[in-house]
């Protein structure tokens, strides 16, 4: 039987809140046609010793270990082993809500979408103890690719959305490596002509486990995947005249 939804989660060293996420996806989601995908990016504490516990107990829940390291093979990774017909990525810090999870997967299924995109920064959305250095950085970010791509999308670095398999398949070729990938991938999305939906979504800043973004991706990772797709667009539109 083929599955409606995919849930996509890369891990690494989230030996604590590998059960939480998993409680609280198993007991909240709406769709019962699913598979939760843990990818294992290497981890170091006690991960994986988790992911089997689970993996015996439910059979909605199946886990991988990454073959390329970092978090943009390990997307890569699950997308190519998901089996959905649409994929929800979400973030492994419990900093996203089952509830806007439950969202997406009613709007994407029922409209004629290839994507919805959550945004922190619009009406209805809401960000809670986010880190001020952190904020500011984000939403500067943020602003540079709306201004470049001329798009209404403000919340690129939100890694939490939902996509059709087919259409994160049409992306590739991916090139980025680490936390930018959650940057490519919507990028590639509005440049390429998908049709997507925003929606307002809620965030959590973790309160279990040690935060694997570092401050610098901000700069010099993502600065190369915006011009990278930026310089995408301009060729795509030069071959449409």
């Amino acid at each position: 039987m083929d599955l409606s939804l995919t849930v996509l989660i890369p891990i690494r060293n989230e030996q604590e809140n590998i059960k939480i996420i998993s409680d609280e996806i198993l007991s909240k989601i709406f769709c019962k046609n699913f598979e939760l995908i843990f990818v294992n990016d290497f981890s170091e504490d006690n991960s994986e010793n988790e992911l089997k516990k689970l993996t015996e107990k439910y059979s909605q829940i199946k886990y991988i270990n990454n073959e390329k390291k970092g978090l943009g093979g390990a997307i890569s990774t699950g997308i190519h082993n998901s089996t959905g017909k649409f994929v929800c990525i979400m973030m492994s810090d419990s900093s996203d809500t089952v509830e806007d999870l439950n969202k997406y997967y009613e709007i994407i299924s029922s409209d004629d979408l290839d994507a919805v995109f959550g945004s922190r920064f619009i009406q209805g959305g809401k960000i809670v103890e986010y880190p001020k250095l952190k904020y500011v950085l984000n939403r500067l970010g943020n602003l540079l690719a709306k201004l470049l791509l001329w798009t209404d999308l403000n919340d690129f670095t939100n890694g939490f959305k939902i996509y059709k398999k087919d259409t994160l398949l049409g992306l590739y070729p991916l090139v980025s490596e680490g936390f930018n990938i959650f940057f490519e991938l919507p990028l590639k999305t509005i440049i390429r002509g998908y049709k997507y939906k925003i929606i307002p979504i809620s965030y959590y800043n973790r309160t279990v486990g040690e935060a694997k973004f570092k401050i610098q991706e901000l700069g010099s990772k993502y600065l190369f995947t915006l011009l990278y797709c930026f310089l995408e667009k301009i060729l795509l539109n030069t071959k449409v005249k």
